[in-house]
């Protein structure tokens, strides 16, 4: 059995999509399950749940309320009622391709020796093409964009799947325990984020293998209040602020070990700043500069 597993909260503008492009896919509804975990949405999500499960009938849908909020209680509810071996996490506010739970199926048969996988993330932008300002780093902040080629493969050192698109085998969570309830974002609060990197570290330091896979393509919804500069300033703070919680937890040689890390990241901003400013495109570099002094200042945590 195969769990996929949605943890929603007040997305009702996008719910229906992602349980519908999940049903869509080639692959035997008698073979899956979807897990939603409703974290006290207050719109109208319940209603569009039973839109879906009314339209398609076919599909094993179970739906939980998690009262506690943010989205590691939640993603933690979904993994204790899920009943797959393997466990196949997906965002809210997406859409996958037709080959998506095949794609996870597929390669978790085949290579029983590894325990999780991730695919590739783009964005979908709703009001047309991404701004003149978004670079590589800027893109991977706000719309979680992930792509590492048309090839499987280990991820890049120091990378990891994004939440949104991961796949486990019920076995890491016996291993690494379940998400840090301290790191999730909760409600449309912004200052804790990176449980899941928690999770990858954790299985990383455990000697787990993870891999990058091209053929699971999750599609993320960007509506136009990510893309402004209140959000900006809440997502690059929140990163510092995680940072820091996630390190500290760790030891304080972690902690002075992203300090230093910090302080490299500063040298690369200034060196793209400055390659921005020659080719006449100053607001790639100065935005950049702002997200590394927002993630910065929470990081030590400078009021």
């Amino acid at each position: 059995m195969i769990s996929v597993v949605i943890c929603t909260y007040n997305r009702d503008k996008y719910i229906y999509g992602v349980l519908q492009s999940i049903a869509l896919n080639d692959y035997p509804k008698s073979k899956y399950e979807i897990v939603l975990v409703n974290n006290n949405s207050t719109d109208n999500t319940e209603a569009e749940v039973a839109r879906f499960a009314a339209d398609y009938p076919d599909v094993e849908l179970r739906t939980f309320i998690e009262t506690n909020q943010g989205v590691a209680y939640a993603r933690n509810r979904g993994t204790e009622e899920a009943k797959g071996n393997i466990l196949i996490f997906v965002d809210d506010d997406a859409t996958v391709n037709k080959e998506y739970i095949a794609g996870y199926v597929a390669f978790f048969d085949a290579n029983p020796n590894i325990y999780a996988a991730g695919g590739p993330i783009f964005p979908d932008y709703e009001e047309g093409e991404e701004p003149e300002w978004m670079t590589y780093f800027i893109r991977r902040l706000l719309t979680a964009y992930l792509y590492f080629g048309d090839k499987e493969r280990n991820f890049p050192f120091n990378n990891y799947p994004g939440g949104g698109n991961a796949a486990y085998r019920r076995e890491v969570f016996d291993k690494v325990g379940f998400y840090d309830i301290d790191l999730g974002r909760t409600g449309g609060m912004l200052v804790a984020g990176g449980e899941e990197k928690d999770i990858f570290r954790k299985m990383s330091a455990a000697g787990i293998k993870f891999k990058y896979l091209p053929q699971c393509i999750l599609y993320h919804k960007i509506p136009r209040y990510k893309l402004e500069k209140d959000y900006f300033h809440r997502v690059t703070c929140g990163i510092g602020a995680s940072e820091k919680v996630r390190t500290l937890k760790i030891s304080k040689s972690c902690y002075a070990k992203r300090l230093f890390a910090e302080l490299i990241k500063w040298g690369g901003t200034l060196v793209l700043w400055c390659w921005y400013v020659i080719q006449f495109k100053p607001r790639r570099g100065n935005m950049l500069v702002r997200f590394r002094w927002n993630v910065t200042k929470n990081l030590v945590g400078w009021s």
